[in-house]
């Protein structure tokens, strides 16, 4: 049997009123209707529940129009999010509130039935874990690149792939190989294989995508060991800005000769700038060298971004 609490509905409105109406602290409001103050708060959640209280909020839009417009405008994209953030807002939270925003905008430009190459990272990861679950879509999610290590972690395409389709439906392929390879003859070795070729098939017709856009010096493959300082700064070196899905791109968004070009077990550029649909994820304004290239190179379709990212594009 559920549990009836044991509180009027007069007792509830007396409480609420004081507290919303009144504007009295919660152990002010306890005194007056005669209750522990422990109490309180469990009496307004009550009187919420029951209707007593209903609460009203003036419609919020978390999108920046002005600068959606003008990022299409300056740099040719087919669409983009531009998403507001309370001031000083960086890193993780600029990540967060970026995927919350950002995920319908997101899920309404990837197709109810197709091919959805996928990326892994932070941003793409906040903007997956924030899908809702909709209508039932017909998609073949494709991990688009390598796992980064032997150590799987939530925001790694593995596992993002795993949660669209459990959370839509349809069918995951993996890329099961490391993102980098000993070298280029292992690499052609993977290729190969029937069970890599078939993914790579898949990918060479992908629908849409959704990626993040890495910048060097916040690098993932830093973080998780992959590369080194000394690799990133060889990168920088032969015109390196930024990255997707493990390929390192150029200030006009073309890859970079080095030594990693031919160890990377993923999507290439090429394959990427003919989908038709591609979304870049990214958050902040150390991102905008990275983006730009992106977007100069014709890699990205549509962008998802933090106004103070925004705003260092335009720059």
């Amino acid at each position: 049997m559920p549990k009836i609490e044991p509180y009027s509905d007069e007792l509830l409105r007396m409480a609420a009123s004081l507290y919303y109406v009144d504007g009295l602290g919660q152990a002010e409001v306890a005194n007056l209707v005669r209750v522990s103050q422990t109490k309180i708060s469990r009496l307004l959640a009550v009187a919420l529940e029951r209707g007593i209280v209903r609460i009203s909020v003036d419609e919020y839009n978390p999108r920046n129009e002005k600068l959606e417009h003008d990022l299409c405008s300056r740099f040719g994209l087919r669409s983009a999010a531009v998403i507001r953030t309370a001031k000083n807002t960086t890193g993780e939270a600029a990540r967060q509130t970026v995927g919350h925003f950002g995920a319908p905008f997101v899920a309404s430009l990837l197709p109810q039935a197709g091919v959805v190459a996928l990326g892994g990272g932070r941003s793409v990861a906040e903007v997956v874990q924030r899908f809702r679950r909709g209508t039932v879509r017909r998609l073949t999610v494709v991990q688009a690149m390598g796992s980064i290590d032997s150590n799987i972690s939530a925001v790694d395409a593995l596992e993002l792939g795993r949660a669209i389709v459990k959370l839509w439906g349809g069918d995951f392929l993996t890329l099961s190989t490391p993102a980098f390879v000993a070298d280029k003859k292992t690499r052609d070795s993977f290729l190969a294989s029937d069970q890599i070729r078939f993914v790579w098939q898949r990918l060479k017709h992908a629908d849409a995508a959704l990626v993040g856009v890495g910048a060097l010096p916040q690098s993932v493959y830093i973080e998780r060991a992959v590369l080194s300082s000394s690799d990133i700064a060889d990168l920088k070196s032969r015109g390196a800005v930024g990255e997707i899905c493990g390929r390192f791109f150029d200030a006009q968004g073309k890859e970079c000769v080095s030594r990693w070009k031919d160890r990377v077990m993923s999507i290439d550029l090429g394959q990427i700038r003919r989908i038709p649909q591609v979304i870049g994820v990214a958050a902040g304004p150390d991102r905008a060298a990275a983006v730009t290239a992106a977007m100069r190179g014709g890699l990205l379709k549509s962008l998802l971004i933090d106004e103070s990212g925004a705003l260092a594009l335009l720059t």
